[in-house]
């Protein structure tokens, strides 16, 4: 097993697994930041480059593309290197990514850093940090702290989000990018004091484990191959599964009505209707607030509940949200948008919980973080593809009325999905 590294002296084994968990929350949330800048940064960048909605908005398509399709094999990398090293190489990445922007004069040069740098950096973390600590670290306690690592993406916007946009209103977008550079930055001397990879490092074992949890804690099996290679012998194995299937089409419409359409365009859609930058950014950060509540909350519910029903329930509430969302823009904040705010809040992440559930339940607790990476890709894919598609309609027609209303019905259709999916086996299979 090799030396034990005890860490900070203050740092008891038994204390380890939040210790671990604490440092994966606030990756997540330096992750977060740059990831909140887009939607108060496009409209500036249209002022002074002159370029249109749609590429820049097919930049954040990229980002969010990446930022999918990096998170198996992130998984598989953290498998082969280890949570610590995955996650600070992918701060650093995040860092000089969003750095670099500042210096940027061409849209080429937009799609690179905004697009393929931060994308990458962020990508490497994602939701399938949430996936692969939580199956290390804890066995009871699992959805609660599911529940509390993927708010740390909504804390990120909480923090950075009016940040950004009061810099970018008084200073400049630059100003804005280099504060979120240097938050990202700022994460990494504390990932490297608290994240570890395995209980077994710390002399410790997860949270809640009796002795038939004892495997969960032992060295994993050598991987034949790359960590690449690995993640797509995963994807290979599961890509005619059912239960993939319905959870990857569910998670991509997730995508799609959150970080690719509210996430990216609910700023500029409210200053369509008079609403300042401030104000929107502002809300669009107390969405963040009720994410923390409603993704913990969700955490709580999916260890006492089937995740499966409650899917269901989510998305069927966040697509009747989206179809009221385009009578309720105004110059001012009136209580109808208050109201959606806080409703729309509660459900923003809350079925990351019940997702990686279920593919741990599916998969096991080995593979079921790789097949959730995959699953996340379909969620980023989502995104994109509603970013770029929401961006060049209101290029279009003027408006973002008809994404909205796409978003919500394409809601419906992931209720369905969710519903259809089969309970788990008794034993897990192993692929």
């Amino acid at each position: 097993m090799g030396n034990v590294d005890q860490g900070p002296p203050s740092a008891s084994p038994r204390r380890w697994p939040w210790f671990v968990a604490f440092a994966g929350f606030v990756a997540l949330v330096g992750a977060a930041g740059f990831r909140a800048a887009p939607s108060v940064l496009i409209d500036p960048l249209h002022a002074e480059y002159g370029w249109s909605r749609g590429t820049i908005s097919a930049a954040v398509s990229v980002n969010l593309v990446l930022y999918g399709l990096i998170s198996p094999f992130a998984a598989a990398l953290m498998e082969r290197f280890g949570m610590r090293r995955v996650v600070a190489c992918a701060l650093l990445l995040v860092g000089v990514g969003s750095g670099l922007t500042v210096f940027m004069t061409s849209s080429w040069q937009l799609l690179l850093l905004w697009g393929v740098l931060v994308g990458t950096g962020t990508g490497a973390m994602a939701l399938t940090l949430v996936a692969t600590l939580t199956s290390r670290w804890f066995v009871r306690r699992r959805g609660l702290v599911s529940g509390l690592l993927t708010a740390g993406s909504a804390a990120g916007q909480l923090v950075f989000l009016p940040l950004v946009a009061m810099l970018a209103t008084r200073y400049g977008w630059r100003e804005a990018s280099l504060a979120v550079a240097l938050a990202a930055l700022g994460v990494v001397p504390l990932v490297l004091a608290f994240l570890r990879d395995h209980p077994r490092d710390v002399g410790t074992t997860a949270y809640g484990a009796g002795p038939e949890d004892a495997s969960d804690d032992a060295a994993p099996p050598q991987q034949q191959g790359g960590s690449a290679a690995r993640a797509v012998r995963v994807l290979a194995d599961v890509v005619r599964n059912r239960t993939f299937l319905l959870l990857a089409g569910g998670f991509a419409i997730c995508g799609a009505s959150t970080n690719g359409l509210i996430g990216t365009h609910f700023v500029p859609a409210a200053h369509d209707h008079g609403m300042p930058y401030t104000t929107a950014a502002g809300l669009l950060a107390l969405v963040g607030i009720f994410d923390i509540i409603g993704t913990v909350a969700s955490g709580w519910l999916t260890d006492r509940m089937d995740p499966r029903v409650l899917l269901g329930v989510y998305y069927t509430l966040r697509g009747g949200a989206l179809v009221l969302l385009p009578q309720l823009f105004a110059p001012t904040t009136e209580p109808p948008m208050w109201a959606f705010v806080i409703f729309y809040g509660l459900d923003w992440v809350a079925t990351v919980p019940p997702t990686v559930a279920l593919c741990r339940q599916w998969f096991g607790h080995a593979t079921g973080p790789i097949v959730f990476g995959w699953v996340f890709a379909s969620h980023q894919l989502g995104a994109a593809v509603a970013a770029f598609a929401a961006g060049a309609a209101r290029d279009q027609l003027g408006t973002y009325d008809v994404a909205w209303y796409g978003a919500g019905g394409l809601c419906v259709l992931a209720t369905v999905m969710s519903l259809r999916i089969r309970r788990a086996p008794e034993r897990e299979p192993s692929w």
